[in-house]
């Protein structure tokens, strides 16, 4: 089966969040602010494939979703969420279905195309330290994903045309071919 034109939803990764925690040892009664930043969400890229030839992948799956990041737990940061990479053919050309909008055309052989960017991770409570505020009991949330509607359409170039006047003879010469 061969398929040409497909929709489907890709979602980025969440940021993780900050931690607040403060340093604690046995001899160190009032340690400061130690909270780690959470981890970067992870992006939707798309790959164009030379060994792909169709869109066919794309009709039994039609919802993506990227890794989210991990949150932050006490002075260790949090780890990036993986990068969702989803290979289409080249020449496939990527719409926002909503929109209509052209986001890329992926027209060469291994050009990449990022179409929604995982969320920053939070900050911990060691960011927000000053002078006035030493002691801060709160840490950042991390970023929303990003989601979209995407319409993937493959152009056709065809290797061979075939032109000629009505009746004279262009399905009998493909016919014998």
């Amino acid at each position: 089966m061969f398929l040409d034109e497909v929709v489907i939803e890709v979602e980025s990764g969440k940021g993780g969040d900050g931690a607040a925690s403060f340093h604690r040892e046995k001899h160190v009664p009032r340690g400061g602010p130690n909270g780690a930043d959470g981890g970067r969400g992870g992006d939707v890229i798309l790959v164009a494939d030379p060994h792909k030839r169709t869109l066919i992948d794309f009709n039994y799956i039609r919802v993506f979703k990227a890794e989210d990041g991990v949150k932050a737990v006490s002075n260790k940061n949090g780890r990036d969420g993986e990068d969702l990479e989803l290979k289409v053919p080249v020449g496939t050309q990527v719409f926002d279905d909503e929109t209509g909008d052209l986001l890329a055309d992926l027209s060469a052989p291994g050009l990449r195309a990022v179409v929604c960017r995982g969320g920053k991770g939070g900050y911990g409570n060691l960011h927000y330290v000053s002078s006035v505020r030493q002691v801060p009991r709160f840490a950042q949330l991390g970023a929303p994903s990003e989601a979209l509607k995407l319409r993937l359409e493959l152009k056709l170039l065809a290797d061979v045309g075939l032109v000629g006047l009505p009746n004279a003879g262009k399905s009998t010469l493909i016919a014998a071919i």
